[in-house]
């Protein structure tokens, strides 16, 4: 298909009259035409079509067909047939009455050339444009972010499953590109064993014979990789999807001692950010956060909250599930910084917070960070009976910590630890600490050894000792309250728009629906700011509200 590119065409006057008279105390979709316009025009779009073929769908239109559906929860076929049939979605798309509109599968297709474009973000980025014009955004607003899991499409499978439908999935995939060359290498017991998915199979009951099955199937794929991998063997079949993905769940699975094949125990098994869970989402990890356990991904959100202008969703983020969230903090400025929304003050959990982040961020962003630390979780400073790193004095000039007994350090390091952060390390003597009246303030070794300090570069760990005493304030937790609307807006998405599960299959097109949905939400957003919809509050049932301590 190829695009044609236009001016988006005003609403026909036909369409217009029936619209409005079909809905004469107004509408959704009606009054976003007539404030925001089309929202999206097809120069936007037009590295994602080749110059010559037959003309398609015009592409503003499937962008606002993609948001439109996730505000309605709607199929592809769904949404196709709300543009055949429904009046307001006629107007919304400057479409004539008679319009027959498109076949479901162009939606598709559409989805799929913006993920290969990388123009998903620009459903998002093209409304929020649109609002900072209308004067809804302030400038340097007040932004909050959390984030929730997402499960992944498709079935989560347990250790035996998940290696039989591996090899079951790379069989069907040779035998589509090279079925003489799989009949050749198959054994004859392969039919019987993975023929039908492994969920189907009736598996063993007994242990034994369950880690017997598990071996057989670790000698059928090792035997699979082998023959794939041998010189005689297609060259081109080592590139298959489908059998990088036995490669690599064999290496996760098994191994080789000498010849034979060794199931790997549980404590050899690699941890969970590079394990795969499915040969079908190759991207999707499993994670477990307190009582919840999801295989999938996280979705983060960041909306704006200042008081006298809507909450709106200004930043997505969609990382596999093992991706701390501290770890996203410094790609969430960024985003916001590239599109000149940085916000003045941003209020997170502690999972985003560190003392990275709240030395960097000001100086990079011009943004506060708001947003408690990790406590000192040392036995000294958690049983308030010791002498913690707050009670020693450091000298960074001439490199020497001094302890609350007078005792000066002759020994300070520099080094980066296991996870690649710089530290600093310093140790007193065994002749300092051996005779100290109050030793077991300070340290519970009974080896002798003096006692050691672990603390971080001078700017971090006094932005990171500063933070501490900050959120122990009153002040602090007035402003910090702030940031718990963002749970109504988690919880918004997950009720109305079914936020935490995918219906595609990726990374990238997980994503590309989060940003469908956080702009669908903000139309909705809008539309109830324009019609003085008040904002919700936090809702406290008739029972709690007698409490007295609330009241």
């Amino acid at each position: 298909m190829t695009l044609h590119s236009q001016s988006v065409p005003p609403v026909p006057e036909q369409t217009a009259q029936v619209a409005r008279a079909a809905f004469p105390k107004g509408n959704l979709y009606l009054r976003l035409r007539d404030e925001l316009g089309s929202l999206y025009e097809d120069e936007m779009f037009a590295k994602l079509y080749p110059s010559r073929g037959q003309s398609t769908f015009s592409p503003w239109r499937l962008a606002l067909i993609t948001v439109m559906q996730f505000l309605d929860n709607l199929s592809d076929r769904q949404a196709a047939d709300a543009v055949r049939a429904r009046i307001d979605w006629k107007y919304a798309l400057s479409l004539d009455l008679s319009n027959s509109g498109f076949d479901y599968s162009v939606l598709s297709e559409f989805r799929t050339r913006l993920v290969a474009g990388e123009l998903e973000a620009e459903l998002l980025n093209r409304l929020i444009q649109q609002c900072q014009a209308q004067g809804l955004i302030k400038s340097e607003s007040k932004q909050r972010t959390d984030s929730t899991y997402v499960l992944a499409a498709i079935r989560e499978l347990n250790r035996y499953e998940r290696v039989g439908e591996v090899l079951r999935h790379a069989l069907n995939d040779l035998a589509i590109v090279a079925p003489e060359w799989v009949m050749q290498v198959a054994s004859p017991d392969w039919y019987d064993r993975y023929s039908t998915r492994i969920e189907y199979t009736r598996m063993p009951s007994k242990q034994s014979e369950l880690q017997a099955w598990l071996l057989q199937v670790g000698k059928d794929g090792h035997h699979l990789l082998t023959q794939i991998y041998a010189d005689e063997a297609p060259e081109w079949l080592r590139h298959l999807p489908a059998v990088e993905c036995l490669r690599q769940m064999w290496v996760q699975q098994y191994y080789l001692e000498g010849t034979q094949v060794r199931v790997r125990t549980k404590d050899e098994i690699p941890p969970c950010h590079t394990m795969l869970e499915s040969p079908y989402d190759v991207e999707a990890r499993h994670r477990t956060k307190r009582n919840t356990h999801w295989t999938g991904y996280c979705v983060h959100l960041t909306e704006t909250c200042d008081d006298d202008f809507p909450n709106l969703i200004t930043n997505v983020a969609t990382t596999p599930a093992t991706v701390m969230d501290v770890d996203v903090t410094f790609r969430i400025h960024e985003s916001l910084a590239t599109r000149n929304l940085s916000p003045s003050e941003h209020y997170f959990d502690t999972a985003y917070n560190s003392s990275e982040h709240l030395v960097h961020t000001p100086i990079l962003y011009g943004t506060s960070i708001i947003a408690p630390v990790l406590p000192d979780v040392t036995w000294q400073s958690r049983e308030q009976t010791g002498y913690a790193l707050s009670n020693f004095t450091i000298d960074w000039q001439n490199q020497q910590v001094t302890c609350p007994q007078g005792q000066v350090t002759a020994q300070w390091s520099e080094m980066v630890d296991r996870s690649g952060h710089d530290t600093v390390k310093v140790n007193f003597s065994r002749q300092q600490c051996q005779d100290c009246p109050v030793r077991a303030c300070c340290t519970k070794t009974k080896s002798g050894h003096g006692r050691s300090l672990n603390f971080l570069p001078q700017a971090q760990h006094e932005a990171l000792q500063a933070a501490r005493q900050t959120q122990t304030t009153s002040e602090f937790q007035k402003q910090y309250a702030r940031r718990a609307g963002i749970e109504g807006t988690i919880s918004q998405g997950t009720r109305a728009f079914d936020l935490r599960r995918s219906r595609y299959v990726g990374l990238a097109k997980t994503h590309l629906q989060e940003i469908a949905t956080a702009t669908a939400m903000n139309l909705v957003r809008i539309w109830h700011w324009w019609n003085g919809v008040p904002k919700e509050q936090t809702r406290t049932s008739r029972f709690a509200a007698l409490n007295p301590a609330i009241s």
